[in-house]
């Protein structure tokens, strides 16, 4: 029978020469499930995922009691996600929202909501916000939200219907957004 080597000749290098197998076991199947790449470079931008904005809003204005508009943006942005939601507490509602990445790249939402401003903005923000100023653009003032280290907010009050936008793009872009929805014309319902 074979005997091991006594406690005290055991050492680092055979603790690493026990590792090595696991090590390769485990970027095995993490290769075989695709999960992992190599990008020297480092991180490369994917695609656009594709999303009907057009169809969306039209859908939306069917359906949800409030009238929902749709912005021309402007060229160079490409429509990537939607959703709707129901924003609840008091003074609660309905939401749509489509998002957009700009020509810069950079990422940019509308959403358009029965909601009261301040149950709005929070259900947004992920939490509360405190307003910092204003903006007025397109005949309309609207509240800004914002903070150290978090995306803005714009808000604004078109009576029946509260429009948002928020993202990590300019503020060039949030005021072409911002006038593009005030302009934009009301969607059949």
């Amino acid at each position: 029978m074979a005997s091991d080597k006594p406690r005290i000749l055991h050492n680092n290098r055979d603790m690493v020469w026990s590792l090595v197998p696991l090590v390769l076991f485990c970027v095995l199947i993490a290769g075989i499930a695709s999960q992992c790449t190599f990008s020297p470079g480092g991180p490369t931008s994917g695609p656009i995922p594709s999303f009907d904005v057009d169809a969306a809003l039209k859908y939306d204005a069917q359906d949800l009691p409030f009238p929902v508009r749709k912005p021309e943006t402007p060229e160079g942005w490409t429509p990537n996600s939607g959703s709707r939601s129901i924003v609840s507490g008091d003074g609660g509602g309905d939401s749509s929202t489509v998002g957009f990445i700009t020509e810069a790249g950079r990422y940019i939402q509308l959403t358009q909501s029965n909601a009261a401003e301040t149950v709005l903005v929070p259900f947004v923000a992920g939490g509360p916000r405190t307003a910092t100023g204003t903006e007025d653009v397109a005949g309309h003032s609207w509240i800004v939200y914002g903070g150290e280290g978090v995306e803005p907010i714009w808000v604004s009050d078109f009576g029946d219907v509260r429009l948002l936008v928020t993202g990590s793009a300019s503020p060039e872009a949030f005021e072409q957004l911002t006038t593009a929805a005030a302009d934009a014309p009301i969607l059949a319902a």
